[in-house]
């Protein structure tokens, strides 16, 4: 009997790795981190903290992610008083990857009753190629409190950007604070890179402080610069948002935002 046909290969499906954060007051003033765990590309780290009574976490990637059909997820909660401060080691580069689907990026934060917690992430580099859909999902309780910094680079030097879509959708209390969705690069709608858009710009970002202390003293509407904004919200909230030429100067106006409004 002849051997039965070979079945040809599949396709392998993308890459799926979840970091799983959680943090809890030690009843001693600190925080303590009963959950802290990582997959693939997605390692974490306890840092040092300039705070003793917060938690510092380092994400560090541990391989070349997110490519084409990657699904990475980031997933925190600080529970009631708890302070965390998260970051990452390095720049997220989106790659194209075989399959031509998209990346997913997803990050899911929930703070508690008097909860705070630093998201200070380095830049996303959307490389020429690239498809990559990156979703933050923010719930926090009426008394807690946020400080959450996105910047993103569109193309490395000399370079094509990649098509970069992102959504921050922001809750507290369970009513809607913030919702709103970014995008850029090939096959993003007409306009993008316009007048009204980037206007050839490369580099953006924003910085999101949620502050209860707003509520009494809110912050009033400014301009940074020639092309950065401060916006009050309902909440209490302000939005910083900044474009600029490069990564550097993005990150200047933030860090400037982020003396002012965080702590």
């Amino acid at each position: 009997m002849p051997p039965p046909p070979l079945t040809p290969p599949t396709s392998p499906a993308g890459l799926r790795a979840t970091a799983r954060i959680h943090a809890v007051a030690d009843g001693r003033g600190g925080t303590a981190l009963p959950l802290l765990a990582g997959e693939g590309p997605l390692a974490l780290r306890r840092t040092r903290s300039s705070s003793g009574a917060e938690a510092g976490v380092m994400l560090v990637g541990a391989m070349t992610a997110p490519l084409g059909g990657d699904h990475l997820t980031v997933e925190a909660t600080a529970g009631p008083g708890a302070r965390l401060a998260l970051a990452s080691a390095a720049a997220t580069l989106a790659l194209p990857g075989r399959s031509g689907e998209p990346a997913r990026y997803d990050v899911h934060l929930t703070l508690e009753d008097g909860a705070s917690l630093r998201w200070l992430p380095e830049p996303l580099v959307s490389v020429r190629g690239s498809d990559l859909r990156v979703r933050t999902r923010v719930r926090l309780a009426p008394t807690a409190r946020l400080v959450l910094r996105e910047e993103q680079v569109l193309g490395r030097t000399g370079e094509a950007p990649g098509l970069l879509r992102s959504r921050l959708t922001v809750e507290s209390g369970g009513r809607p604070l913030l919702d709103q969705e970014l995008a850029c690069g090939p096959g993003a709608p007409g306009g993008w890179d316009g007048p009204a858009g980037l206007a050839g710009y490369r580099a953006l970002g924003q910085l999101l402080v949620v502050d209860p202390a707003f509520a009494a003293q809110p912050p009033a509407a400014a301009v940074l610069g020639e092309f950065a904004a401060v916006t009050p919200l309902a909440g209490p909230a302000v939005l910083v948002t900044a474009l600029a030429a490069d990564a550097l100067r993005v990150r200047e106006l933030l860090d400037a935002a982020c003396r002012t409004y965080g702590w």
